[in-house]
């Protein structure tokens, strides 16, 4: 659910971002871009004329323009204004706000936006940064597959957007050893982090197609927001920004939860528990190490998807634990030992 999964953001210290070893910058596929690389000017606009008008999905913008070579400059008659060159990520159209929701998820099927039942579970997985796409079912237009990255619907002639109420808080993540870290937090060591998510979204705000740029140590580091990239001199790795959740009013966790039942998600979610030095591991059997394992990830996610808020025993070395899924911990029955657990 998604207020469990919001809590399991990993931290990031100074030597998380200098850490040059790892090797999930520039191999990572690129289905992980986000959705401001991906709206372009509409040429219907730019010939003239766009009979979708406000509800079009791409940029109302002067397409020589956004190139900087528009030779008629203040004469021009289409719009040169620099706030529109680059759309909210979050709806993959011009910003537009709701109609008094916190958030709308839309559909449009060529002739007029649609309200997309139950948007809420769509949203509770649009929030987690690792989440790349959402199929949902029961549709007038039969299963619809959403890409969250790229904003857009798969092998339908549909399009999808994200209204907000522009109250919205949103959180920058970084990617760093295979996992979403959010720019802000603290490591496991108490470390400080060398830039706060807020402040990389005050400056997207004020300029969405420029970048954010903070030192550690020596070292220079740049965030820029159209590539959706942090880069330095020896690498490159992807960022991302997704909104936190707010649950809407007369919805229950429950509702949530349900909902997701009936949803096939983009990417496998994966158990991880905190060992004594602050890491994280992920759920194995281990068949014949001294952590062996009578549970794997897959069987934790088997039980979360029928009870979110049941629980399960195992052992760990013939040692009896029982982890709560409700309260996100395991524990140790001989010794009574308590370590969190968490899904990402």
């Amino acid at each position: 659910m998604a207020t469990a999964d919001r809590s399991d953001d990993e931290t990031a210290s100074e030597s998380d971002f200098n850490d040059e070893s790892d090797t999930d910058g520039e191999s990572q596929s690129d289905e992980e871009t986000d959705c401001q690389t991906q709206v372009k000017p509409c040429k219907f606009y730019n010939s003239g004329s766009c009979r979708d008008g406000d509800r079009c999905p791409n940029l109302h913008v002067c397409k020589y323009f956004l190139k900087g070579n528009c030779r008629y400059g203040s004469r021009c008659k289409l719009k040169h204004s620099r706030s529109e060159q680059v759309p909210d990520p979050s709806a993959s159209t011009n910003p537009k706000l709701t109609d008094g929701r916190y958030y709308q998820w839309q559909l449009h099927n060529g002739r007029c936006w649609q309200d997309v039942e139950n948007d809420h579970i769509i949203e509770a997985q649009y929030c987690l940064p690792h989440t790349k796409s959402i199929k949902i079912y029961n549709t007038p237009y039969g299963a619809v597959s959403i890409d969250f990255n790229r904003m857009r619907v798969y092998g339908k002639r549909l399009r999808v957007r994200r209204l907000d109420d522009r109250n919205t808080v949103w959180t920058w993540y970084c990617i760093l050893r295979h996992k979403w870290i959010k720019y802000g937090d603290k490591d496991s060591k108490g470390h400080a982090s060398p830039v706060q998510s807020s402040e990389i979204e005050k400056k997207f705000q004020s300029n969405p197609s420029s970048s954010f740029t903070f030192n550690v140590g020596a070292d220079t580091f740049e965030i820029k927001f159209r590539e959706m990239r942090q880069v330095s001199k020896q690498r490159m790795r992807k960022v991302t920004r997704r909104p936190l959740y707010r649950q809407k009013a007369g919805v229950r966790v429950s509702q949530v939860t349900s909902g997701i039942q009936n949803m096939s998600l983009g990417t496998k979610p994966q158990w991880e528990f905190k060992g004594q030095s602050g890491r994280w591991h992920v759920f194995k059997h281990r068949q014949g190490t001294s952590t062996e394992c009578s549970i794997t990830s897959d069987d934790i996610e088997r039980q979360y998807q029928q009870n979110p808020s049941g629980s399960l025993n195992f052992t760990v070395n013939r040692n009896p634990y029982k982890l709560d899924l409700g309260a996100m911990s395991q524990t140790n029955l001989t010794t009574q030992h308590k370590r969190q657990v968490r899904r990402v």
